[in-house]
């Protein structure tokens, strides 16, 4: 009873994080159920995946309902992602796992060091509505209703290209390195095609359900995923999930990214550590 309860606590705070982020939960599901439960690493990836789909079914219901989340652009960098997943998958032993680690662990630093700067400008969250071939010929521009701001959000976006680059770097690095890729997804569009936090964190909620739903049937098929720790686990997550989608729309873009920051510095740090064989 203790540990459903714990696995409950969990998957809400796992999924809430994760609604708000756009990042999935698996960077505080996995360690507590590895390090404070005991559970192996197999077992704690697979409830990790089925956490991941329950956070992007939860969140994904409330932001299509706000209209936050941008569907077109979902469906369009998705099929980068799930190409370079499959490449990666079938790459795996073909490239050095340190030199992977290290270089993703200093981009991911990288921009950090991008949302810092944006946090240190005195002109807030800037909107970018310029002109865009690709924007406008792929119909991606949209909008959304602030509810922190109280006011009607029209945005735009740009270098498309460069956004499915990363996208399918990131979906390289998750069938590489076995590991989420929800904070690249967030980066590729804040940072690289500038489309505005709170949509792209929505828009990364659906894509990574897409992502894990793929992934879920191997682990299920191998007997990674077990129903005493995913079943809980689950229901948490969506509870966390729908509260968390609230929430999000609630703060300001400065405070999402507030909280974002530490997260991906952490995990540069992590990942450059692994690359060079130090684990904490």
């Amino acid at each position: 009873m203790n540990s459903m309860l714990l696995l409950l606590v969990m998957g809400i705070a796992a999924g809430c994080l994760g609604a708000i982020l756009g990042i999935g939960g698996g960077m505080i599901i996995t360690p507590v159920l590895t390090i404070m439960m005991g559970l192996d690493i197999k077992y704690a990836i697979g409830a990790s995946i089925i956490s991941v789909i329950a956070t992007s079914s939860g969140s994904t219901i409330a932001y299509l309902k706000d209209d936050m989340l941008n569907l077109r652009v979902a469906m369009f960098l998705e099929i980068a992602t799930t190409i370079g997943a499959i490449m990666g998958a079938l790459l795996v032993g073909l490239f050095s796992s340190t030199f992977l680690y290290v270089l993703f662990g200093f981009f991911l630093l990288y921009s950090t060091y991008n949302m810092i700067r944006k946090l240190m400008d005195k002109k807030g969250e800037s909107i970018y509505n310029g002109d865009d071939k690709l924007v406008a010929k792929l119909n991606l521009a949209s909008t959304y209703y602030d509810k922190a701001e109280q006011k009607q959000v029209d945005y735009s976006m740009k270098n498309v290209p460069g956004g499915f680059i990363m996208m399918w770097a990131a979906g390289l690095a998750s069938g590489l390195l076995g590991i989420g890729s929800g904070a690249f997804k967030v980066i590729a569009m804040d940072t690289i095609m500038k489309m505005p936090l709170k949509p792209s964190s929505a828009t990364s909620n659906l894509m990574m359900g897409v992502t894990a739903a793929a992934s879920a049937t191997v682990y299920f098929f191998n007997g990674s995923i077990r129903p005493d720790i995913a079943g809980p686990l689950a229901i948490g997550v969506l509870v966390g999930a729908l509260i968390g989608a609230r929430v999000m729309q609630v703060l300001k873009p400065r405070i999402i990214r507030m909280i974002f920051v530490p997260i991906i510095l952490y995990m540069g740090v992590q990942m450059v550590l692994k690359g060079f064989g130090v684990n904490f």
